[in-house]
């Protein structure tokens, strides 16, 4: 059998202690032996082992080693089963939607140029010639495009509507659910 043994000048005692029991502990879970002593020296240093007198005239602590937990593995699944070719072609495709992720109905963009980011979610993602247009009081904010996301900058003070569109073959597929946000600007006192 392997000896653990520590010193106090290596380390503290609690730590080698811990250390020290620990690795005992799965040596003899893994190899079947039945006793394990702790004995503590003059000097305080703790050793572990399987004989009692390993050290002579040192303090010997019978440990306890509790029967380690097992339990039998968990019932095999089932295989999934995969749909057929014809269960796939026959299922209905989701309705393409769009959402404005950020920012949030009714937020307040702070004083400042009317700078914001606005971003959106889209499902399934867009195929082929697919794009979203982002409108601004009914407005398209530059072209279209096959991201989700923008940086309107210089929106003048006031409320504004964000809208969304997915557009497939030239016609809108989806719109977002309007997002209305305030602007706040600064203004000059004529």
């Amino acid at each position: 059998m392997s000896v653990i043994a520590t010193s106090p000048a290596r380390q503290t005692r609690s730590r080698s202690t811990s250390m020290g029991l620990a690795a005992l502990l799965v040596l003899l879970s893994t190899s079947g032996l039945a006793q394990v002593y702790k004995v503590t020296d003059d000097e305080e240093g703790v050793l572990f082992t399987d004989r009692p007198d390993a050290i002579p005239g040192g303090k010997v602590e019978e440990i306890e080693i509790r029967e380690t937990n097992q339990s039998a593995p968990p019932p095999a699944l089932p295989a999934a089963s995969r749909p057929s070719s014809s269960q796939v072609q026959d299922a209905t495709p989701t309705e393409p939607t769009v959402v404005i992720t950020s920012p949030a109905n009714e937020s307040t963009i702070a004083m400042g140029p009317g700078n914001f980011a606005v971003s959106a979610r889209v499902d399934p993602p867009l195929r082929g010639s697919e794009t979203l247009v982002l409108l601004i009081d009914g407005q398209a904010y530059g072209p279209a495009q096959s991201g989700t996301s923008w940086f309107v900058q210089g929106a003048l003070r006031g409320p504004h509507d964000l809208v969304v569109q997915r557009n497939a073959r030239g016609n809108a597929a989806a719109t977002s659910e309007p997002v209305r946000v305030y602007v706040l600007r600064p203004s000059i006192a004529r």
